[in-house]
């Protein structure tokens, strides 16, 4: 099909305008990955724009050996697991709860979930519930506050109502209860929705740091994304690079890092280490994106 003049100029623009908005949001983090890998002395003199001038692995060295780093990162992953997990688990439940049939007062408390999906205490009383559950200062409170989602529990309900009812009533006359239903049928035909929303409850939970601040005094439970918001707001990063320098065994180690390392070039390497992991994950559930998300949701 020939496409008019007026056709390739809407074509043309479209596609020049994508491109420019992909180089925009990609170029800053291609940047501080470049950075990361550039010997720090050598940024602070200005011109590192795609490419390493002077490539090193120093700045990755200086944050491997901060044991800070390691400790907030491994918290971040098992905060990342054990909170997707969770409400992955609840919230899909709970929506399963509402889109069968013959469940009273189904439609209260959909009434309800979504009155506090609109409305809600604010960041004080969050706060004082948090304490008088006792749950300051402790792990759990970056994950059983956030176990149940309203937004996710209403694409969980869309999808399962789109489930042939006829397959439930099947299961029934095979002897299965509710949850046997649930995880035997629900489950294994949910597929895209649980991968979909399973992924953004992960990066909400990777990326989080100002509840971790909030609600945690102690810097020693900080996931990674709150230990990095407290070096860029401060020079912490100092005392990594002192500990490194410690730690090396020969005074050539202690000359090269002091010269090739500095505060800049160590909280890039920390935003890559940081980064990564969670962009990592993107590529397995991408399939899943228009079937789990918008058939879910454009359907309701």
């Amino acid at each position: 099909m020939r496409l008019s003049t007026g056709d390739k100029i809407v074509s043309i623009f479209i596609y020049t305008s994508l491109t420019i908005l992909a180089f925009v949001s990609f170029y800053p983090f291609w940047n501080s990955l470049v950075i990361s890998f550039n010997v720090g002395q050598d940024t602070s003199l200005g011109g590192i724009t795609i490419w390493p001038r002077k490539f090193t692995f120093d700045n990755y060295y200086v944050v491997f050996r901060d044991q800070r780093i390691l400790d907030a990162f491994f918290i971040s992953v098992f905060r990342t697991v054990a909170g997707t997990f969770l409400s992955v688990a609840l919230t899909s439940m709970f929506a399963y709860g509402l889109a069968v049939k013959g469940v009273i007062g189904k439609k209260y408390y959909m009434i309800f979930a979504v009155i506090t999906m609109y409305f809600n205490g604010g960041l004080i009383p969050f706060f004082l519930v948090n304490r008088e559950l006792h749950l300051m200062n402790t792990f759990w409170v970056l994950v059983i506050p956030f176990a149940v989602s309203v937004f996710n529990m209403i694409i969980f309900r869309t999808f399962f109502r789109e489930i042939p009812g006829e397959l439930e009533e099947s299961a029934k006359i095979d002897g299965c209860d509710t949850f046997g239903i649930f995880f035997r049928i629900i489950l294994p035909l949910s597929g895209p929705v649980f991968a979909t929303l399973g992924l953004f409850t992960a990066v909400f939970h990777w990326n989080d740091w100002f509840n971790v601040i909030i609600f945690i005094d102690k810097t020693e439970l900080y996931p990674i994304q709150a230990l990095l918001q407290q070096i860029l707001r401060s020079n912490t990063m100092s005392e990594a690079l002192n500990a490194a320098v410690s730690g090396s065994s020969a005074a050539g180690d202690i000359m090269s890092l002091s010269k090739s390392v500095t505060s800049k070039s160590i909280t890039m390497a920390t935003m890559i280490v940081a980064t990564l992991p969670i962009i990592a994950v993107y590529p397995f559930v991408q399939k899943y994106f228009v079937k789990g998300v918008l058939v879910g949701s454009l359907k309701g």
